[in-house]
């Protein structure tokens, strides 16, 4: 059973935007991405309550902005998905979880040492130079359970 259910327009959403924020850092770079795009659509939790789909996700908007650098810009965002990336989007989808993304609902890039916290919660890792940050323990339990 999938993590998320989804169709195939998801796919290419999701495959879209793990290739806009993360190409630079490779098919496991993407993967992380995609990592938080999922566990954002699972979390019953703090910004993400009402968040259930991956156009959702995707198209959250938090503070006037949306929430993905991405999309707010354009950039690659609006370019078509490849196969390389839809691949890697269904694996997010079915199963594929691991650290630093596992239980990440955020990631940002510095550009300079990661924080040991951001907006009060904690680092995970990083990857390249993406750094990840999962909810404060006991504020999102549905995160580690989906």
């Amino acid at each position: 059973m999938p993590r998320v259910q989804y169709r195939s327009s998801d796919v290419d959403l999701m495959a879209r935007m793990m290739r806009a924020e993360a190409e630079g850092e490779g098919l496991q770079g993407m993967l992380y991405v995609g990592n938080v795009i999922v566990n954002r659509a699972i979390a019953d939790c703090l910004d993400f309550k009402n968040v259930r789909t991956i156009p959702q996700v995707v198209y959250q908007v938090q503070g006037g902005n949306y929430s993905f650098e991405a999309v707010q810009k354009g950039n690659v965002f609006y370019q078509r998905s490849r196969e390389a990336e839809r691949r890697l989007a269904k694996k997010n989808l079915e199963s594929w979880r691991e650290h630093p993304a596992k239980y990440a609902l955020w990631y940002f890039n510095p550009y300079a040492a990661c924080p040991p916290t951001w907006y009060d919660q904690p680092f995970t890792g990083q990857f390249k130079n993406h750094c990840f940050y999962e909810p404060i323990a006991g504020t999102c339990e549905s995160v580690y359970s989906g």
